[in-house]
């Protein structure tokens, strides 16, 4: 099992990889397939596109900003393409258009008010976040359609590979890596036999399909856009959009610890940092999808606070990135770290579990030790429901990413006073995490419609 630290965590923006970056990705997909069709079936008619939302993404992809990602992606758009570009501007300008231009086809009709269906019947069997994307005639007939699943983090699955797939996820094949673990007990096995550490045997699996100055870039890159977002969400205020008026709190609760230093402590620091993040990605802004956008703000918070108050080093951030993706890269192949399928236990737990993981390893925790952390992190997230208030990633979303970080600096201090050994191992408390998800009610699966999201409503 493998997937790159590059794959897992990557720059995009919000409020939703599984709803915002997926969807987008999947409609610059299917612009590629219309030129592919195009070419082999050259018509002077006029042609169409509609997209069909499904299951969650029908009941809050309006509060994910679900139908402006589509209407991105058809206009050859990627998350990445617009981390320093002014969305909202971008939106307002092609929004209203009744076609896209599509190179080597020409003008498509599509209107985003007429042409996204967000249907809220069944869901399709195969994943929660389904869409279905179709190319049509002047006629109205189906000339070519296009089935895709968001299944977190910003990754797609057409509906073919889904039906192949044991995990949530396609992962490369690991019998070209020299540390294929596919399970936590195998990453210690491993560890123990050749004596390395977690982050190096994570590093030596990639430098197998990439040199080694890429790798670094890349994850330097990952730090200075996860510095950017927090430290941009440190000093914006303002209302958060989508109607429930929340104010952003980063802001001012930074500027008080600054002011009275002596009244404040980790846990405090911890928040201010992570809401900075999560109010980020709730405006739409540039954010690292860290496993997911909606969990963004744990681990940039837990780095953040190791550089700047435990002066953490460039090598250690390396170190704590790897890490990272070593856990989160398990959490994925076994289980999900999507809350649509598993709930927030898949999202903030997940982030939970690996930012432990990484600040274990940075503060000399043993891969032991580290694997400890990783599941206190996680047990304690167990059975968190995904219900966010009008669908939108605010509320309960953004003091959660807070909480998420503050249970990850706790297990890891918990592990490094012991030995390593513990009852519960990591991998039975993905099992854990895995059933509880499939068990759980949809009603609580990113869909709006039970707990906090309705008791709202009723108040």
């Amino acid at each position: 099992m493998f997937i790159s630290v590059l794959d897992l965590l990557k720059i995009g923006i919000g409020p939703s990889s599984s709803h915002t970056m997926g969807p987008m990705v999947a409609a610059r997909e299917f612009i590629n397939l219309i030129k592919e069709y195009y070419s082999k079936n050259k018509s002077s008619q006029k042609l169409a596109i509609k997209c069909t939302l499904k299951g969650s993404l029908s009941a809050t992809g309006k509060g994910h900003a679900t139908d402006r990602a589509i209407v991105l992606g058809l206009n050859n758009y990627l998350p990445r393409d617009l981390a320093d570009q002014d969305v909202d501007t971008l939106i307002k300008n092609i929004w209203g258009s009744e076609f896209i231009e599509i190179d080597g086809v020409g003008s498509v009709m599509f209107s985003a008010e007429k042409d996204i269906d967000f249907d809220t019947g069944a869901p399709l069997p195969e994943h929660p976040n389904g869409m279905i994307y179709e190319l049509l005639s002047e006629q109205g007939k189906v000339l070519m359609s296009e089935t895709y699943f968001s299944i977190g983090g910003g990754f797609i699955s057409k509906i073919e590979e889904i039906r192949q797939l044991v995990a949530p996820l396609k992962m490369e094949s690991v019998d070209s890596f020299p540390f294929p673990f596919d399970s936590a007990q195998s990453m210690l096995d491993m560890s123990k036999e050749s004596g390395l550490s977690i982050a190096e045997m994570k590093r030596r699996n990639e430098i197998t399909l990439i040199s080694e100055e890429k790798l670094n870039n890349g994850l330097d890159l990952l730090w200075l856009s996860m510095q950017q977002c927090l430290e941009r969400g440190l000093n914006t205020q303002g209302i958060l959009p989508g109607g429930l008026n929340i104010p952003r709190r980063a802001k001012q609760l930074h500027q008080q610890l600054l002011e009275q230093p002596d009244k404040s402590d980790t846990n405090d620091w911890l928040c201010a940092y992570a809401m900075a993040v999560n109010e980020e990605n709730a405006d739409g802004h540039m954010v690292v999808t860290a496993p997911t956008n909606g969990a963004a703000g744990v681990i940039p918070a837990i780095l953040y606070h190791f550089t700047k108050h435990l002066a953490g080093t460039k090598a250690q951030v390396r170190e704590f990135l790897l890490t990272v993706s070593a856990i989160g890269g398990l959490i994925k192949h076994l289980s999900s770290i999507s809350g649509a399928e598993v709930g927030c236990q898949g999202e903030v737990g997940s982030a939970s579990a690996m930012a432990a993981a990484g600040l274990c390893a940075v503060r000399g925790g043993t891969p032991q030790q580290i694997e400890h952390a990783a599941e206190i992190a996680l047990e304690h997230h167990l059975g968190m429901t995904c219900d966010p208030v009008h669908g939108l990633v605010q509320v309960p979303c953004i003091e959660r990413n807070g909480f998420g970080a503050i249970k990850a600096y706790t297990a890891t201090s918990l592990a490094l006073r012991e030995s390593g050994k513990h009852f519960m191992s990591l991998d039975k408390c993905i099992a854990a995490m895995k059933q509880t998800g499939e068990e759980m009610s949809i009603k609580f699966k990113e869909t709006s419609l039970g707990g906090l999201a309705v008791t709202i409503t009723e108040c």
